[in-house]
């Protein structure tokens, strides 16, 4: 029976390096899937808020369908309906071609949505939070709406955000262990593989637990550092 330490080294004999690799994944898929589900979340919080009824409503029934789903479900639904849908379109203009879309792609659009859904609910708190009278100051200068939302709205709105994504990103690195039901390579899925090789679950397990919790810790470094930065940068103005 080999030892712990052997097991979780380096080399022909550890499992190390294949969880390694597992971290380099789940950190990768998450830091993909980040700007994606801020920037859809950012605009469905915009059309949820517009005076466009069709825009609201669109905006509306968006979150509702992706934070009703469970996160597992809506990537079943993104790798293989996705996968099938985008197959039919091809074939009308190649029959023979053939388009598969990866695990990687399809834990990042399903992720994605999933934290854009929650992300727009963030952002429109806190639009609601910034007072009317700051987009007519902006207006009153001469500013365009355009430039009344770069200089004026969105300082205010990241420094008020901020928090509810902070908590987002955490959530979204937890549950990027959910594409390893679709077949990619991340903690853990590599723990997994470990753990039934090995007979050694607890232990493989567990240090996926440890892992977890690392990257956890780090991002709460991170996630505070940007938050001493953007208050510094809100009492500068």
């Amino acid at each position: 029976m080999q030892s712990v330490w052997t097991l979780l080294s380096w080399g022909p004999e550890g499992w190390l390096d294949d969880i390694a690799f597992g971290v380099f994944v789940t950190v990768s898929l998450a830091l993909a899937t980040l700007p994606l589900g801020l920037a859809f979340g950012f605009m469905v919080a915009l059309a949820k808020q517009s005076e466009e009824r069709s825009l609201r409503l669109a905006g509306n029934i968006y979150t509702t369908i992706f934070r009703g789903l469970p996160e597992l479900l809506t990537l079943f639904v993104v790798f293989y309906g996705a996968q099938i849908a985008v197959q039919q379109v091809v074939r009308l203009f190649s029959p023979t071609a053939f388009v598969e879309i990866n695990s990687f792609v399809a834990g990042m659009i399903a992720l994605g949505v999933v934290f854009s859904s929650y992300a727009s609910e963030v952002f429109l708190s806190a639009f609601r939070a910034i007072p009317r009278g700051q987009y007519e100051g902006g207006y009153s200068i001469g500013l365009s709406n355009w430039q009344t939302m770069r200089l004026v709205v969105l300082p205010q709105l990241i420094r008020i955000a901020l928090p509810g994504l902070s908590n987002l990103w955490l959530i979204l690195l937890k549950d990027t262990a959910l594409v390893s039901a679709i077949g990619l390579s991340d903690i853990l899925r590599q723990s997994g593989v470990a753990a039934r090789v090995t007979k050694e679950a607890f232990l493989f397990f567990g240090f996926a637990c440890l892992i977890y919790l690392a990257l956890a810790i780090i991002s709460s470094f991170g996630i505070h550092a940007i938050e001493r930065s953007v208050g510094k940068g809100g009492v500068q103005r």
